[in-house]
Parts: structure tokens; C-alpha cells; sequence
């Protein structure tokens, strides 16, 4: 398949009176066109601000971002906001994504206006019916986002975000703030959206059992950097980083007979501000051995058939 977005190196470090925070840390990877992308870890591993880097909503300290054929670090403002109607970002928090003295109708009609898109008339029908395929009636379009509930504007964030009609939507922790029962019609009305508008998606979220179940690939994140990128079925079947492993086995299992061996990890995860040598993940790892704490693990291919299983790990290098 065709790559539609290219990340090679990414890396964002802050200056800290203490030294230099490894926010993201190198990190590579390409999404095909029609494909979506899970991207897992624990808070503070760099999945946000990977995000905000692949807009350019923030600017990397080095690495290079190529979307459809075209690199975004050399783009003009100009320029890169005609680059940005083709990629749009789905927050996680609708109520604060969404400005509290517009109405839900202006909301939605920013982006056309923004970009130039039909006269008044014309925008206000394509609002009509882009909150109509997000499942809200027309009147929504009259009231303020205070009127909503949690799903409900959601609901208006995703609209916003089609409105353009992109290519690529990055939809950061988009259900996390949401009751399980709402989680799922969400989830079911961007893969809706994605079939029938030939979408690819970034879609991060903290939450294994959500990402195995819209994702064609998934991407581990620790500390900043990706440390194993499988196809869903096989990271989840069978995962092959020591963290991959502890993240799997912690994810709830309906079955109460079904035995399952919870893999525990010792303490914290570290400051990105202080990152331990060699492997980031060695000072938890049951697995870690001398090599660890000294040298940055290699990435190694296990996978068959053609479909790559990257793992950042000593135990294959």
C-alpha cells in the first residue's frame, strides 16, 4: 500500500532548568493511505506531543514528517495551512476542544470558512449535514456546546474535523473522557467514517482493548520512543517487548475462568528529563541483563509473510 505519511527521526526535546526533556525521542514509522494506526503507553510517553509534531501544531527539534509525497518542515505558513485541510486532529477533551461562545453551527463552519470553502447558504447546508451524519438533529446547530453532553460533543468535534474532508484525522484519547457505553458508538462512527470517506487514522489512546479494536497496526510507545510496531492481531496474540507484554496481560479479560498472568512492573516510569542509559525501559524489566544498561537496543524484524514486527529489544538484537 501506498505510504501516506512518512515520520523518520521525529524528536522534540524541551530545555529544563535540570537539563533537556525527551518529550519524543526519535521516532520512525509510515501509515498507509486507508490505514489506521494505534498508538499505546502510559501518560507522559510523548503520544500528544508525536501528534502535535506530525501537524506542526509544534515544531520538531530534528526528524523530517512526509505526507503525501510532500515534506512539512520546509512549508511556508501559507502553504502549510492548505496542507492542514487534509489532515485534522480530534482532541481529547470536547468540552475544552470547543469554544464555549460560539454556537455548534459556527463550530463546525470554522474550518469552511477558514479555507474559503462556498458562500453562507452553502455552508450552513453542509453543517446541516455533517451533524447529521455524526447522529445530532439540525437544531444542534442553533445551540452552544454547554447543551451537550460528553458524547454529544464529541460527536461535534468529529464534525469538525471531517468537515474538510481529510485524509489523514488524529484523534488524541477521543473516548477517554467518556462513559464505556458512549465509547462504543463513538468508536463505531469513526470507523463508519472511515470506510465511507476513505480515511486514514492516527488514533491514541492509553486503553489496549480500544485500540486492538479499531486498529490495523499498533505502536508501543515508552519514554519517547516506539519500542515494538506490529499488525494488531499478532502484537496482542503475541507480544514480543517485555513492556508490550505487561501492558497485554493487564488488559481486563471478561471470562473470570480463563486463568491469565499478570506481568507487574517494578516502580515508575522515569522522568523524560532524567532518561536512564541504554535501554529506557531496563531499570523495570525482569529480562534485563548487562548489555541493557549501557547500549540503546537495535530494532529487529520478527516478522513473516511480509508484515514487519519492529522491536527495540537486547533480547532479539
Amino acid at each position: 500500500m501506498t505510504a501516506l505519511l512518512q515520520v523518520r527521526g521525529l524528536a522534540k526535546h524541551f530545555p529544563t532548568p535540570g537539563g533537556v526533556l525527551k518529550a519524543v525521542d526519535g521516532v520512525s514509522f509510515d501509515l498507509a493511505a486507508g490505514e489506521t494506526l494505534g498508538i499505546v503507553g502510559e501518560s507522559g510517553c510523548g503520544k500528544s506531543t508525536l501528534a502535535r509534531l506530525i501537524t506542526r501544531l509544534m515544531e520538531p527539534t530534528s526528524g523530517e514528517v512526509v505526507f503525501d509525497g510532500q515534506p512539512m518542515g520546509g512549508l511556508s505558513r501559507r502553504a502549510l495551512r492548505r496542507r492542514r485541510r487534509d489532515m485534522q486532529l480530534i482532541f481529547q477533551d470536547p468540552y475544552a476542544s470547543l469554544d464555549p461562545r460560539q454556537t455548534v453551527g459556527s463550530i463546525v463552519a470554522e474550518p469552511l470558512e477558514i479555507h474559503g470553502l462556498g458562500d453562507r447558504a452553502g455552508r450552513a447546508a453542509r453543517v446541516a449535514r455533517l451533524l447529521a451524519r455524526v447522529g445530532l438533529d439540525a437544531d444542534a446547530a442553533r445551540r452552544y456546546p454547554h447543551e451537550f453532553s460528553g458524547g454529544q460533543r464529541q460527536r461535534i468535534g468529529i464534525a469538525r474535523g471531517i468537515a474538510l474532508e481529510p485524509k489523514l484525522v488524529i484523534a488524541d484519547e477521543p473516548v477517554s473522557a467518556l462513559d464505556v457505553s458512549i465509547q462504543s458508538q463513538i468508536l463505531n462512527l469513526l470507523m463508519d467514517l472511515k470506510a465511507e470517506m476513505g480515511l486514514s487514522y492516527i488514533f491514541i489512546s492509553h486503553d489496549l482493548s480500544v485500540v486492538e479494536h479499531v486498529s490495523d497496526r499498533v505502536a508501543v510507545m515508552y519514554l519517547g520512543k516506539i519500542v515494538e510496531i506490529a499488525p494488531a492481531g499478532r502484537l496482542y496474540e503475541a507480544p514480543q517487548h517485555p513492556y508490550t507484554q505487561a501492558l497485554v496481560s493487564a488488559i481486563p479479560v471478561p471470562d473470570p475462568e480463563r486463568p491469565r498472568d499478570r506481568i507487574v512492573l517494578a516502580g515508575d516510569m522515569p522522568s523524560p528529563e532524567h532518561p536512564p542509559p541504554g535501554c529506557p525501559f531496563h531499570p523495570r524489566c525482569r529480562h534485563a541483563f548487562d548489555r541493557c544498561t549501557d547500549a540503546v537496543p537495535p530494532v529487529t524484524n520478527l516478522g513473516t509473510d511480509g508484515q514487519p514486527h519492529l522491536v527495540s529489544c537486547h533480547l532479539y538484537g
